[in-house]
């Protein structure tokens, strides 16, 4: 079984963007900045490293950009059992799995970028990464320094972040020396994320989730604070809520998704962090991830050889059911609404062309971002379509 995850803030980059500009799931770039008055597109383009590592940009940017990434792959007909998401991240796997909608998604990550930016800018913090060294011996390092240092994340089997003011983290890093670990070192971020110094943000960002509607997931979201599966749209504020201040069960996350039956997981969004996670974490994994479009198709080929293999299991984990994958189909969708005209050489059996329009939407033209044969018309002419709805149905060529 598939699921899709999601990373965190620390994966931007400048210029990541780029690649997706003539895409047709950009749009969701210029949607995000109607829903928040801010010029996404340009913190996806134009700005710097440093202006982009900003709490406010960093997390704004990643999740749109993991957006664009989901809405290109679900245009391909591949669909996740289950989304999980590293810290900001979660929020883009309640999006994906229809629990917020996308504006009020992108809505409450702008909020928790600010809120996050000004509880750090109230209150010196910073983290630091433990590498070799169990979970335990890291939080003993941090008690023996009786003052603000906390475990913010559980990343992987001998990797930990901690959190908390500076001169602390110093010492719960030597504490840790002293312990066995073989690095303890830095992280250049804005704050002490995941910790109590978080409290600020919480509070804030809780007025701003209060005010947003959570709907059941279509697919089970594993979150953060307790590693667990839910689809129930009463869980999902409390555990926003909570997010901030408690550590990232990330480690644990990967455990509970490969004792349920997961094979393959695929990151949606900038960089490959949790890629490489899992490959520590869950060593028999598939995994593959998408940045961009041209990962898309070795995404095709990593999932066309994945096969049902335990169907008990999939019977006794209802929840986890329902994922289809037909590696060598795809879908072509339309690029807005409006009325559907059929354009020349767009009939079943027809071979078509990357590039090649099929038609027209209100005078848009539906172009085709892949090669194969018209298994079938979708829309008629003359009918009203909305924006992604499928036009025509390809099957790739061998």
């Amino acid at each position: 079984m598939i699921v899709f995850t999601y990373p965190g803030q620390g994966s931007q980059a400048s210029g990541m963007g780029a690649a997706w500009v003539d895409h047709p799931s950009w749009e969701l770039v210029e949607e995000a900045s109607d829903a928040t008055s801010r010029d996404i597109a340009a913190l996806l383009l134009d700005t710097d490293q440093t202006e982009l590592t900003m709490t406010r940009n960093a997390q704004l940017a990643t999740f749109v950009t993991s957006m664009v990434a989901l809405d290109a792959v679900s245009r391909t007909g591949v669909e996740a059992a289950a989304h999980a998401g590293h810290s900001l991240g979660e929020y883009s796997a309640l999006a994906a799995a229809g629990v917020l909608d996308f504006a009020d998604a992108v809505n409450l990550v702008n909020e928790r970028g600010d809120a996050m930016q000004s509880a750090a800018d109230e209150h010196d913090g910073t983290m630091a990464a433990i590498l070799g060294l169990d979970d335990d011996q890291v939080d003993i390092a941090c008690q023996k320094t009786a003052g603000e240092a906390w475990i913010a994340n559980y990343n992987a089997p001998g990797q930990v972040v901690i959190a908390g003011s500076p001169d602390d983290l110093d010492r719960a890093c030597n504490e840790a020396k002293e312990l066995g670990a073989k690095r303890a070192m830095r992280i250049p971020v804005g704050g002490a994320f995941h910790s109590p110094l978080m409290a600020p943000a919480r509070d804030r960002l809780r007025k701003a989730i209060d005010q947003v509607e959570f709907r059941d997931a279509d697919q089970a979201v594993y979150c953060n604070v307790d590693a667990m599966a839910h689809t129930a749209s009463g869980d999902f504020a409390e555990l926003l809520g909570a997010q901030l201040t408690s550590p990232v069960r990330w480690r644990q996350t990967l455990r509970a998704l490969d004792t349920d039956g997961f094979s393959t997981f695929v990151e949606l969004g900038p960089g490959t962090v949790l890629t490489g996670l899992v490959k520590r974490a869950v060593k028999t994994a598939g995994r593959c991830s998408v940045q961009t479009p041209a990962d898309i198709d070795g995404l095709l080929e990593t999932l066309s050889g994945e096969k049902e293999t335990d169907s008990v299991a999939a019977a006794a984990n209802p929840i986890l059911e329902g994922e289809h994958l037909f590696a060598t189909e795809r879908m072509v969708v339309s690029p807005a609404a409006g009325v559907f005209a059929l354009g020349d050489g767009c009939a079943e059996g027809e071979l078509i062309r990357v590039g090649q329009i099929l038609g027209s939407v209100n005078g848009q033209d539906v172009v085709s971002s892949f090669e194969g044969h018209i298994m079938g018309v979708l829309a008629y002419e003359g009918e009203r379509v909305t924006s992604r709805q499928p036009i025509a149905w390809l099957r790739t060529r061998a």
